[in-house]
């Protein structure tokens, strides 16, 4: 199948690696792995995706399913309507981020529990490639259905008595500008809108809120209008990037500390989930907000099941989901976005001034290498800094007293990622220097 089956999704390019046809066959086989009776399918806003969403539809109908078809939505507006519909599970027509020739799929069973590669795509792989269909006596039904009000009103039900204030929002063009303006217009949020047309061609630019390049315009118009912060929205709106009022981007682990410290407010004593490249600070500030903090490695997948059975009240990653108990345990980007704003709000300080106590040590960001024997090169590391304390919850993790890094292979390129963090500045660039001449070429 060209590996378009990923960790966490199904995702090719179209029509050289996905096409209607081959959507129908994947529809069938998710819809006779589930033994599915009804599913919910939304779409984004990428000019192929009406003719995707109809094979897989096709392809579930010819199983016996029902299908529920919610149209245009964002990924969290599926996760919505998955988690709060009766269906046994569904997905969304969507490649995220990814450039305007690619789509694909995101996956759940009921109650928005994600499929990933070991919970249930690798067996769709399996049933596409075997050449099997569910020919089912009686072809499923079709309904159509409007979740976005309601979606709305879940989201605006995470924050209250908001002050006015001014924001710049950039959608992307992306499924954010679906739900968003809603938002702000509910919360009498003064908005500079920035790219708020849905446009799966993404004519500004690319919709990946972790890449500075993307935030250029963003952070003009914030320093510009005298803005509060900036808030950029990725492709299906499942993650946000922010910046202060001084145009500075907020790193995405010090907002999932941020946001713990204002969902805790109501849940005192309860987990948050933190993904392991996070800063020390980040534990830190749960603890000192009272929480329970939880380690858990890369993946929305992981991170959704550990926040579950943990019956955490939220949880963020450094790829910028942010993940909420009363959202079935799933990703936001407009829950993490009005949670800020209510943080800011109710404290009656900046986001620069929220944000400073935790910058209490130096991080690297994360650095990319093109390396042949990923396995062999972390075995290396792990062998090279045995005398710190080593663990392998995702590829290989390594504690001192003053500083840390984590490598772990990615889940969707062919690369080495390296994170580290030290107590002071002096540290990290030695130590930075000292692992980039150990792993190799930098991309």
């Amino acid at each position: 199948m060209a590996g378009i089956f990923k960790a966490y999704d199904i995702r090719g390019t179209v029509p050289e690696q996905l096409d209607a046809n081959l959507a129908e066959h994947i529809g069938n086989a998710f819809a006779s792995f589930l033994g599915a009776e009804r599913l919910v399918v939304g779409r984004d806003m990428r000019t192929h995706s009406p003719d995707i969403q109809a094979g897989v539809i096709r392809g579930i109908q010819r199983a016996g399913c029902d299908v529920i078809d919610i149209g245009l939505a964002s990924t969290p507006m599926a996760y919505y309507a998955i988690g709060s519909l009766e269906c046994d599970g569904g997905l969304n027509v969507t490649a995220s981020h990814n450039p305007p020739q690619y789509n694909g799929f995101k996956l759940c069973r009921e109650k928005a529990i994600p499929l990933s590669e070991v919970t249930g795509i690798a067996d769709i792989e399996k049933l596409v490639e075997s050449g099997q269909w569910t020919d089912a006596e009686k072809k499923g039904g079709l309904s159509q259905e409007s979740v976005l009000d309601r979606y709305v009103e879940h989201v605006l039900g995470f924050v209250s008595d908001l002050e006015p204030m001014k924001v710049v929002i950039d959608t992307a063009n992306g499924m954010g500008g679906l739900a968003v303006p809603r938002i702000a217009e509910k919360l009498k949020l003064d908005v500079v809108p920035l790219y708020f047309d849905l446009d799966g061609r993404f004519p500004n630019h690319e919709a990946n809120p972790i890449q500075e390049e993307n935030l250029v315009e963003l952070k003009k118009q914030v320093r510009a209008t005298g803005a509060a912060l900036g808030v950029s929205f990725d492709g299906d709106a499942d993650r946000v990037g922010f910046v202060d009022e001084n145009g500075e981007t907020v790193p995405c682990d010090l907002v999932t500390a941020l946001i713990a410290k204002e969902r805790l407010k109501s849940a005192p004593g309860a987990a948050v989930v933190y993904d392991l490249r996070s800063s020390w600070a980040v534990p830190e500030a749960i603890k000192e907000a009272g929480g329970r903090p939880v380690r858990d490695r890369v993946g929305h997948s992981f991170m959704k099941a550990t926040l579950r059975k943990e019956n955490g009240i939220s949880g963020g990653e450094l790829s910028g989901h942010y993940y909420f108990r009363e959202h079935f345990f799933a990703d936001s980007a407009a829950i993490a976005m009005v949670t800020v704003l209510g943080l800011i709000s109710s404290s009656g300080k900046t986001l620069s001034e929220l944000v400073q106590p935790l910058r209490r040590y130096h991080a690297t960001g994360e650095i990319n290498f093109e390396v042949e024997d990923k396995a062999g090169m972390m075995k290396s590391l792990a062998e090279r800094y045995h005398d710190g304390e080593v663990d392998h919850l995702d590829g290989v993790t390594v504690q001192y007293a003053d500083w840390w890094f984590n490598v772990r292979p990615s889940n969707t390129e062919p690369l080495l990622r390296l994170n580290l963090e030290a107590r002071d500045a002096d540290t990290l660039a030695k130590k930075r220097d000292e692992l980039v001449g150990l792993i190799g070429r930098t991309v």
